[in-house]
């Protein structure tokens, strides 16, 4: 693992396409927590070349780093909001504050909501910031997810990709 917070990378420099950059947030050893990480890791051999994929622990700052200079973001979250495990909230940045109570029980120390609305108050937002949270079941410790968030992550992965800017 690197300073930044950073799990792992592929990067592509594409000079005439839009900087794009999906980012898997997460904790590999919290359960649930870790579906970020999984869907980046599936999008990743999928993804143009100009897309950029990254895990991430979800430190406030180096999820800004992340994304600067970046023309669209889509980052990919376990949340935890009492519906039905595997749902999938998608939310736009641009339209409005993230609802810092689908990321109340987050594991990072900082929810990815409030390292939005920081990014929000210092003019760091890129012009594109869509946020996919998915619905944990299980932010025990241990690896693997649970069975509802499992089944749905395939389905998440396919939806961000089809999103993604050509």
């Amino acid at each position: 693992m690197n300073d930044g917070g950073t799990l792992g990378d592929r990067t592509s420099a594409g000079t005439s396409k839009a900087r794009v950059v999906v980012i898997g947030v997460g904790n590999p050893y919290r359960r649930d927590d870790a579906a970020g990480l999984v869907v980046a890791r599936r999008l990743r051999p999928m993804v143009p070349a100009h897309v950029t994929v990254l895990e991430h622990e979800g430190e406030p700052t180096a999820l800004l780093e992340a994304w600067k200079d970046a023309d669209a973001v889509f980052l990919v979250d376990a949340v935890f909001s009492g519906a039905e495990p595997g749902t999938v909230h998608r939310l736009d940045a641009q339209t409005g504050a993230i609802p810092q109570e689908l990321f109340r029980y987050s594991t990072h120390a900082v929810s990815v909501a409030e390292a939005i609305e920081l990014a929000r108050v210092l003019g760091q937002l890129p012009p594109k910031l869509v946020v996919y949270g998915i619905e944990g079941k299980d932010f025990g410790a241990g690896e693997g997810l649970s069975p509802e968030v499992e089944s749905r992550v395939a389905k998440l992965a396919k939806q961000v990709l089809q999103e993604l800017p050509a």
